[in-house]
């Protein structure tokens, strides 16, 4: 009975052990879920539609090989058809259901201000590709990085262009009266007035008016030595490069990165009407004068031409940038040895340099941005080829 008893104790002990061990493996295989917050219909869905692609091939990639750690990727994609209410409901919905480690997105400025703060709240780490400024911030958000340039750098680099390059002073400011084209309007107008430019005209016009002639004609009487151009609505765009041409004015344009977008070109009359505008670009994503782009753009466009095809008709910087969310969510994995989001915040933080396709990033304590300002362009909005710009001219 004793000798009964003691093996009775082992058996027991053994099987909690191997229970254990059970459960400890079954748990490190769990997989990792990352939730994607995409505005994939709607009439903002074409940026988002390419980042899906940039995402999804580096969910697949990652997976083919075995995972992060061992764990798989498990991609929750909900699309907010671009609303702030839908985007903020399918946030709750991934952090309360869903469980996710980590959220990406949302595309849009506009959603993200309205989810930034309960994904904040949560604690979850969250992936920023919105512009606008206070999206980050280590104190109100710590967790929340940002891969894409912030609205000061992409103004910045227009300014910079447009007055050191081009020799402009004078400037009229056209935009959408959208939240983002009036907060960006006015942004723009403090940075240019805080460099010693003028501002001689600036309108605001709803993205479905459909003629904007008055607005140019306008614009033109105050004879600026350039205009600057700042919505995402690709249809107001063209509108307006197009009364440029209309009203026989050869100003130049600079502004925003959609006003190189392929639908702005498909809405001009002529392919010429595009001709002296120049748009926020990025190193990456643009080639030089003999038409090559950066080694690190070209080898990934050669492991991903299965799903892009070799004649991509879409912005190229949308599809690396997503690819590079992801990528960055496995570099912080691996650096920290966990989804821990405390141990996973600090290793971004602790990140310098860091070589992803769309940018190499940096990150800090007191750092969220991690676009380095040195790699944004001017693009030949015009030079649209296989999704990539070409490099505006600079003086050496």
């Amino acid at each position: 009975m004793k000798d009964r008893s003691r093996f009775g104790k082992f058996f027991l002990a053994a099987t909690v052990l191997v229970i254990g061990a059970f459960m400890g493996n079954a748990y490190g295989q769990e997989p990792i879920r990352i939730g994607w917050l995409s505005s994939l219909t709607g009439a903002l869905s074409s940026p988002a539609i390419a980042e899906n692609k940039g995402v999804q091939f580096a969910v697949d990639e990652i997976n083919k090989a075995g995972g992060i750690k061992g764990r798989k990727i498990e991609l929750l994609t909900r699309d907010t058809q671009g609303d702030p209410t839908r985007a903020t409901s399918y946030a709750q919905q991934l952090l309360k259901n869903d469980k996710v480690h980590f959220i990406i997105g949302p595309v849009h400025s506009g959603e993200c201000l309205a989810t930034v703060g309960v994904i904040a709240k949560a604690g979850v780490p969250n992936i920023i590709i919105g512009t606008v400024d206070i999206l980050t911030n280590p104190q109100k958000y710590p967790r929340a990085f940002r891969v894409i340039p912030t609205n000061t750098q992409w103004i910045d680099a227009a300014n910079n262009y447009a007055m050191k390059e081009l020799g402009m002073k004078k400037f009229a400011l056209l935009g959408d009266n959208t939240g983002y084209g009036t907060s960006t309007q006015e942004q723009v107008e403090k940075m240019l007035l805080a460099r010693g430019a003028q501002i001689t005209y600036k309108a605001m016009v709803d993205p479905n008016q459909t003629d904007v002639t008055a607005d140019m004609r306008k614009a033109m009487q105050g004879k600026p030595d350039g205009i600057q151009v700042w919505s995402a609505a690709t249809g107001l765009d063209a509108r307006f490069i197009e009364a440029r041409s209309n009203v026989g004015w050869d100003v130049t344009i600079v502004g925003h990165p959609a006003i190189a977008a392929i639908n702005v070109g498909r809405l001009l009359s002529k392919p010429q009407n595009w001709d002296k505008v120049y748009a926020v670009g990025y190193q990456s994503t643009s080639y030089d004068a003999n038409g090559q782009l950066p080694p690190r753009t070209q080898e990934f466009l050669k492991k991903v031409e299965p799903l892009l095809g070799k004649e991509i008709d879409y912005t190229l910087w949308w599809v690396v940038m997503g690819y590079d969310t992801v990528q960055v969510i496995r570099h912080g994995v691996e650096k920290a040895g966990s989804t821990d989001p405390a141990k996973w915040q600090a290793a971004l933080e602790n990140t310098k340099n860091f070589p992803g396709v769309f940018a190499t990033y940096t990150w800090g304590k007191d750092k969220r941005d991690g676009y380095p300002t040195d790699e944004l362009v001017m693009n030949i909005a015009s030079s649209f080829k296989n999704g990539t710009y070409q490099i505006a001219p600079y003086k050496k």
